[in-house]
């Protein structure tokens, strides 16, 4: 059985399953622990040593970022790899995690490609990827983009939203590339963009509470599916205050009542427990970001 161990780090439990799936479908062998938040990570790295750290950007009590100072101010940990998964893809953001030592960056939403491919990346220049070479799968079903692994399926078998770039980790800017151009939505409030493996597809918040929204967006070549993961970014107020909200689609159905409507309504389960993210949605609804009476075509 392979020793190499990894530690994901984030608060939303729907991302860590997303990512444990995912290792375990193309690591058999691999041993894998979980934090809730940065403080946790915090202490089980103090205890005991990874091979791989997994980690988010945004998290209650010590951030993504701020563990990453943490770990390379520790001798120990120095050299572990870091790979932060963030939906971050701001060049300011990617600056400053690289100016902390971070590894390498998977961005939200993220599919299994990309995440093994990272995570291969990664291991193969800490010298621990030999440790897995003898219970990994075939190449074929390492590189076929629906093989027998749960994240393929949560995320509908889709092609990675971002592709590997060489070269040393400052390419990591290029992730944040919208796939294709976003779809037009009719002007007004509650705007947004919903970005899916698929691509990014600008929407209308229809209706919006703590637990969920209910989006608009025209209709694509490529159907959101249910169960995807993806990242709602939201944009309110003078000060253009941002939001990218982690989170998956919970049902997926035609606006209008016929098969070949233009618009779709899709409801958007958060998964995000970060209190400045709660509270910045409490504002928004307390300000009345939705957009109460959209109709297609106005």
């Amino acid at each position: 059985m392979s020793k190499v161990s990894v530690l994901v780090v984030d608060d939303a439990s729907f991302i860590r399953d997303l990512v444990k799936k995912g290792l375990r479908d193309h690591f058999p062998g691999i041993q894998i622990e979980e934090a809730i938040n940065g403080r946790k990570a915090q202490q089980m790295l103090a205890r005991q040593p990874f091979d791989l750290i997994l980690c988010d950007w945004e998290m209650p009590e010590l951030s993504g970022l701020e563990l990453l100072g943490w770990c390379r101010e520790q001798e120990s940990l120095k050299t572990t790899p870091f790979i932060m998964v963030t939906s971050r893809g701001d060049k300011e953001n990617v600056v400053q995690a690289i100016q902390a030592g971070v590894s390498d960056f998977i961005g939200k939403p993220f599919s299994n490609d990309q995440l093994t491919t990272k995570v291969r990346k990664a291991l193969s220049r800490a010298g621990k990827l030999a440790a897995l070479t003898a219970s990994a799968p075939t190449a074929k079903t390492i590189n076929s983009p629906f093989g027998n692994d749960s994240l393929a399926a949560l995320t509908g078998g889709k092609a990675e939203v971002v592709k590997s770039a060489p070269g040393p980790v400052a390419a990591a800017p290029a992730f944040a590339a919208p796939a294709k151009p976003a779809a037009q939505v009719p002007s007004g409030r509650g705007q947004g963009q919903l970005r899916l493996p698929s691509g990014n597809q600008a929407c209308v918040i229809k209706a919006l509470s703590l637990k969920e929204a209910l989006l608009v967006v025209r209709r694509s070549e490529v159907l959101p599916q249910v169960l995807e993961s993806a990242v709602l970014d939201l944009e309110q107020g003078e000060a253009a205050e941002v939001a990218r909200l982690n989170g998956y689609l919970h049902a997926v159905a035609a606006l209008e009542p016929k098969p070949d409507s233009d618009w779709l309504q899709l409801t958007f389960r958060f998964v995000d427990r970060d209190p400045q993210k709660l509270d910045y949605l409490s504002r928004l609804i307390a300000r009345g970001t939705a957009q109460k009476h959209f109709s297609p075509g106005a």
